[in-house]
């Protein structure tokens, strides 16, 4: 199982991570980053296999997947 990190203030809020991910992970936050966005955030109950897609699609660089 792979580990997730966002960089919340790198994070626009734009959600294209949103559907590439198969495990349906990713959901926006109530809490509002540096720029006064909302950034995505992932699910306390969700499963990270590592497929990586989200990173991938991430235009921001935002998000970081651990082994």
């Amino acid at each position: 199982m792979a580990v997730i990190k966002i960089k919340e203030n790198y994070c626009k809020g734009c959600l294209l991570c949103v559907p590439v991910c198969h495990n349906k992970a990713f959901v926006i936050s109530d809490t509002i980053n540096e720029q006064g966005l909302h950034p995505v955030k992932f699910r306390e109950d969700a499963e990270c296999d590592g497929c990586k897609k989200c990173a991938i699609m991430c235009p921001d660089v935002a998000i970081e997947i651990y082994h």
